[in-house]
């Protein structure tokens, strides 16, 4: 893939709403993604030699430049992308060749999968990469790229990698957050405060109580849905050496085309987190080692790097999307 796969970044539109985003907080990986394509070896000047045409926009941007907050009027979004679509359809023949099918959009901000709706060919045919990967709501895994949503709190990685051993974690499962969706409505209704056997879950932390230092006490952690599917706690699990517990309906989980998730995480129905605690209790000891050591072999590969680097999180999103390129045939329009 490194030595055959070109990108081409459409030059057209101005920043702040193409070009550029935000690179830190929740979804800063979406304008890590876009500054690292502007830099990258994988893009090429010439698009007669590209495999992927970019759309540079941000939905971020998108929303904070155009969207009126409080509005439920999304039109004015809607016709930006749609016209930045008519523009580089009337300037390049590569758009109305495949119908869009060979063109990329990202987006790791949950409005994402909405605002490409509204134009039937980006829904229909174009590789989406989303954080938002519900496959309840169009997310199709044949496709669209399933993205990590990694939380960054000052862009970088420092400070959030690495974590005790397993034999000195006390805490069998961990969750704290608000009451955000269904899902964490009923995780709290069955476990809230509930301390017994090593289980911690609640809304908030007690004052003082420091999430980080909860978490890398923990041989488990819960990484529920909230509104959206996304959880950045399923990257947390991976950087910090806990085992991710998946409560998740209708989730496409990132780079499965490589990575085999039953080997380093474990997933729970909804209709069973009553259940929880005896599901984790009854993982012997022996595979929840092999579960936790295998998460920290397969931690480089969600790893932001800056500038990116062979197997980190860049590229096997650029693998992602290659593989699903391989299947787009593309008619000869001469």
């Amino acid at each position: 893939m490194e030595k055959r796969f070109r990108i081409y970044v459409y030059e057209e539109g101005d920043p702040p709403i193409f070009h550029n985003a935000p690179c830190y907080g929740i979804l800063g990986l979406e304008g890590i993604f876009i500054n690292d394509m502007e830099i990258s070896g994988f893009r090429t000047m010439d698009p007669e030699k590209a495999h992927v045409y970019f759309l540079p926009f941000s939905i971020i941007t998108l929303i904070n430049y155009v969207y009126t907050v409080g509005s439920s009027n999304w039109d004015p979004m809607y016709n930006t992308v749609r016209d930045y679509i008519n523009v580089i359809n009337q300037k390049y023949p590569y758009w109305n060749r495949s119908l869009g099918a060979d063109h990329l959009m990202f987006a790791c901000h949950d409005w994402g999968p909405k605002i490409s709706r509204s134009i039937p060919h980006l829904y229909k045919n174009s590789i989406r990469a989303l954080c938002n990967a519900n496959t309840s709501e169009g997310f199709k895994l044949s496709r669209d790229v399933s993205l990590p949503e990694i939380y960054l709190p000052h862009g970088t990685t420092e400070g959030l990698l690495g974590g005790p051993s397993p034999s000195v974690r006390t805490i069998l499962v961990f969750f704290s957050g608000g009451v955000h969706g269904y899902i964490r409505e009923v995780l709290l209704k069955h476990w809230e405060n509930k301390t017994e056997d090593g289980v911690k879950i609640q809304k908030y932390l007690p004052k003082g109580e420091n999430y980080y230092t909860q978490v890398r006490k923990s041989k488990y952690c819960i990484c529920a849905s909230g509104w959206e599917v996304a959880s950045p706690r399923m990257v947390e699990a991976l950087y910090m050496g806990f085992v991710p517990v998946l409560v998740k309906d209708d989730y496409a989980k990132p780079f499965s085309d490589v990575l085999n998730w039953d080997t380093f995480s474990v997933d729970i129905p909804t209709s069973r987190i009553p259940q929880l605690k005896d599901i984790l209790m009854a993982i012997p000891q022996r595979k929840y080692i092999r579960l936790q050591r295998n998460g920290v072999r397969v931690r480089r590969h969600f790893v932001v790097n800056l500038p990116p680097k062979s197997y980190d999180v860049f590229h096997m999103i650029l693998h992602s999307i290659w593989l699903r390129r391989l299947d787009i045939h593309i008619r000869d329009i001469n």
